[in-house]
């Protein structure tokens, strides 16, 4: 089996060294390891000094496209490489490169599709009081969303196989840490979890810019999570609260009328039928939402379905173009 480690950079060439230095070439259970890069519009001689240091691949991002995309990248590649298992870890060797083949344990073992690193959070010293209870809240927010049980669902050490590679497609731009574990439970890829140790703080972190725009976008990524892989349960609770609170200063101003007090009431009617209305559009939008959500999970079946599709064409035919079909190829010998 093949397996390919990769690590998304932008401008990491002062880090890079370190954490290529800690990676394995070979590890039990793998015929061959292999490394690859993603250079996400680095400014820097990144991909120089990754050269220099024997990466076997780089693909390249003509500009910063962000942490997500660059992961996404990677993953494409390395299916493109023929990956049978794929670990991703970070260019500022937070995560120490040790525990790589107790992460691919789960895998090797047919217990997990994808593993998860967790961090044992609580004693990093490098971690403020506020990022680590954002990192809990992030993890406990996958628990509800995913049904899973990951304790630091934010770690980015993680690996898995190829077919779970093929299934995830991230649509966040800000971190895929999140959304690749609900995606998984949705899908029904199996995940596990797996203690793992931490270097040092070699640099500031990149998504960490400073503490509110780290609120901001991590309450945006978790606010964006369940609207977009609980619809129903996010649109349908804000609705049926509002429904009910209408319902209740309704039948309040109910009683006051039929007690002959109804006059002076008539706020509570006109809140009452704004709230009712408010309320009833919330959970048609519940319903819509819902509609639309299951119809991602069409073309993204339709979408892992063509690519095994063109993989199959491909292994049959490997001295085809890319848009070549049979047909094509039938009509062009004749």
């Amino acid at each position: 089996m093949k397996l390919i480690i990769q690590i998304p950079c932008f401008n990491e060439a002062e880090t890079l060294p370190v954490a290529l230095a800690a990676l394995p070439r070979t590890i039990p259970g793998f015929s061959s390891v292999e490394w690859l890069i993603i250079d996400d519009g680095s400014c820097d001689n990144t991909v120089e000094v990754a050269k220099a240091h024997g990466v076997d691949h780089v693909v390249r991002h003509t500009g910063n496209k962000g942490l997500a995309r660059a992961f996404m990248t990677g993953l494409e590649e390395c299916l493109r490489l023929g990956a049978d298992v794929i670990v991703n870890t970070d260019a500022d060797n937070q995560y120490n490169a040790d525990d790589i083949p107790v992460l691919l344990a789960p895998i090797l073992q047919h217990q997990a599709e994808i593993v998860i690193g967790a961090r044992p959070i609580a004693t990093i010293e490098h971690f403020s009081p506020i990022k680590k209870m954002l990192q809990k809240l992030g993890s406990w927010v996958v628990r509800r969303a995913s049904k899973t049980n990951i304790p630091d669902a934010p770690s980015g050490f993680r690996a898995m196989t190829r077919s779970a590679a093929q299934m995830i497609m991230v649509f966040n731009d800000y971190t895929y840490t999140l959304e690749t574990i609900i995606q998984a439970d949705q899908k029904n890829i199996t995940v596990a979890s797996v203690p793992i140790r931490v270097n040092g703080d070699l640099r500031p972190s990149r998504l960490v810019k400073s503490i509110p725009s780290y609120i901001k976008s991590s309450i945006f990524t978790i606010v964006r999570i369940f609207v977009v892989y609980r619809p129903f349960s996010f649109f349908g609770t804000i609705g049926f609260s509002l429904f009910s609170l209408g319902l209740i200063i309704g039948l309040r101003f109910l009683w006051y009328y039929i007690n002959g007090n109804g006059n002076g009431h008539v706020q509570s009617l006109i809140l009452a039928g704004i709230l009712l209305g408010i309320g009833f559009q919330t959970i048609l939008v519940a319903f819509v939402a819902d509609l639309l959500s299951a119809n991602r999970k069409l073309l993204e079946d339709i979408r892992l379905k063509t690519a095994n599709i063109t993989k199959n064409e491909h292994a049959n035919y490997p001295g085809r173009a890319a848009n070549d079909t049979p047909e094509n190829s039938s009509r062009a010998r004749s």
